[in-house]
């Protein structure tokens, strides 16, 4: 029987599967609990949520429909062709901290915790259509 070597170890059998798979290391790192709908909703969106945001969306029952993401990508669109980094873009009686760069909704407010909210780090706001 001719020797084989999986990562340089002289093994006496052949796996069922090959010696190929075996040597391909798994890639690590924290499982995404993101469902493929998930996924396909923020990229046909062209806005990402973090996990910060979908957690305060989630927590207030904040629900966005169609023309509330139109019109938050739009603000988001409006505020990068003014060169903004991070953007205050107010919709409705709601407030989104968003990444222009990285076209990242970092958090959002509903409007009955809004009230004496201060807002930081930001370069800009953006009052958008509804």
């Amino acid at each position: 029987m001719a020797n084989t070597y999986i990562n340089d170890v002289r093994v006496p059998f052949v796996p069922a599967r090959g010696v190929e798979g075996l040597k391909e290391r798994p890639t690590v790192g924290g499982v995404q609990d993101k469902t493929f709908e998930n996924v396909l909703q923020e990229e046909l969106r062209g806005l990402k949520f973090s996990k910060h945001a979908q957690e305060r969306l989630d927590s207030r029952q904040i629900r966005l429909n169609d023309t509330d993401m139109v019109s938050l990508q739009r603000a988001v669109s409006r505020a990068e062709e003014k060169g903004a980094k991070d953007s205050l873009i107010l919709l409705r009686d709601l407030a989104f901290i968003v990444s222009v760069k990285n076209r990242t909704v970092v958090t959002a407010v509903d409007g009955e915790h809004i009230k004496e909210n201060v807002f930081t780090n930001i370069d800009s706001a953006v009052i958008a259509q509804s």
